[in-house]
C-alpha cells in the first residue's frame, strides 16, 4: 500500500525537508531512501539545496511552490553539493522555471550541459558566501567527499549542516521512519545502515582509516557549533549527541 508522503517538514525554523522516498526491493521487504532537497527561507532570498533526483522533481519543485507561497522570499538561488544525478538532476529544469535563479557550489562541467545558462553559474570555494538577508548560506569543507567536486553547505541561522552524502544511510519502510528525523526512528539500526549504504555508495571507503575522516567530521561539527544535519541520503539528525555516534560506528565499519 503506498502511503502518502510525509513531505515537506520544516526540521528548523525556515529550513524545510522536501523530498519523496525511493523504494528499494531487497528478499521481499522494501527499503526506502531519501534524494533530499532542503529549502533554506530568509528574510530577503530562498535558497534550495540540492534538486532532488529526477523521479521527485514533481514533488519538490510542488512542494517548494507551496512553502514559497505562504509569504516567503523568493527563490534566488539553488546550491549542490555535487554534479552526481540525484543532487543536480533538475538543475536545467530550476533554470529554466525560475529565470533570476543563480546556482552556487563547484560548477564544473555545468557549462557544457547548460551553455545558455553560463552566467547564472556561480562558483563557490570553502567559506564563500550566499546571503540570504538574516541568514547566510556558507560553503563548508566535504569531509567526505562522493566526488573531487563535493562541497558542503552550513546554513548560519540554525546552525544546518547540509553534508550531502557525508550522512548517507537507509530507513525501514515497514516500520514507518518515512518523514522521521533520525532520533524518531527508534528500530533504525543506523549504524548498520550507515556503514551499508557506504560501503555501496562510498566504495573507497573501505579502503581507507575511516577513523581520520570521522575525527576530522566531528572537529567540524564541533567548531560550526552544528544544531541540525540535513544529509540528502538519510534521515535529519536534531540531537547530535544522541546520533553521530551511532553514525561514526557505521563509518568505521564500512572502512
Amino acid at each position: 500500500m503506498t502511503l502518502p508522503n510525509p513531505l515537506p517538514r520544516e526540521i528548523a525554523p525556515g529550513v524545510f525537508w522536501l523530498g519523496d522516498c525511493l523504494e528499494q526491493h531487497h528478499k521481499g521487504k522494501i527499503y526506502h531512501s531519501y534524494n533530499a532537497a532542503f529549502l533554506v527561507t530568509g528574510s530577503k532570498a530562498s535558497l534550495l539545496v540540492e534538486t532532488g533526483h529526477p523521479k521527485d522533481f514533481p514533488e519538490i519543485e510542488r512542494q517548494s511552490r507551496e512553502i514559497l507561497a505562504e509569504g516567503r522570499a523568493p527563490l534566488k538561488h539553488l546550491f549542490i553539493t555535487h554534479q552526481e544525478t540525484p543532487h543536480s538532476g533538475g538543475l536545467g529544469r530550476l533554470l529554466a522555471l525560475y529565470p533570476d535563479l543563480t546556482v552556487h557550489g563547484d560548477i564544473s562541467d555545468y557549462h557544457l550541459a547548460f551553455p545558455q545558462y553560463i552566467d547564472r553559474l556561480k562558483n563557490m570555494e570553502v567559506g564563500d558566501v550566499i546571503d540570504l538577508g538574516d541568514r547566510q548560506l556558507v560553503a563548508a569543507e566535504p569531509v567526505i567527499r562522493d566526488l573531487r567536486t563535493s562541497l558542503w553547505g552550513f546554513d548560519t541561522g540554525e546552525r544546518v549542516l547540509f553534508p550531502g552524502d557525508g550522512f548517507a544511510y537507509s530507513h525501514y519502510h515497514w516500520d514507518g521512519h518515512c518523514g522521521k528525523v533520525a532520533e524518531e526512528a527508534k528500530s533504525l539500526d543506523l549504524a548498520d545502515v550507515s556503514a551499508v549504504f557506504a560501503e555501496r555508495a562510498l566504495f573507497w571507503t573501505t579502503f581507507t582509516d575511516m577513523t581520520i575522516y570521522v575525527d576530522k567530521l566531528e572537529e567540524m561539527l564541533d567548531n560550526l557549533d552544528v544544531a541540525v544535519v540535513a544529509p540528502t541520503h538519510g534521515l535529519p539528525i536534531l540531537d547530535l549527541a544522541v546520533t553521530v555516534p551511532k553514525v561514526r560506528a557505521g563509518l568505521l565499519a564500512a572502512g
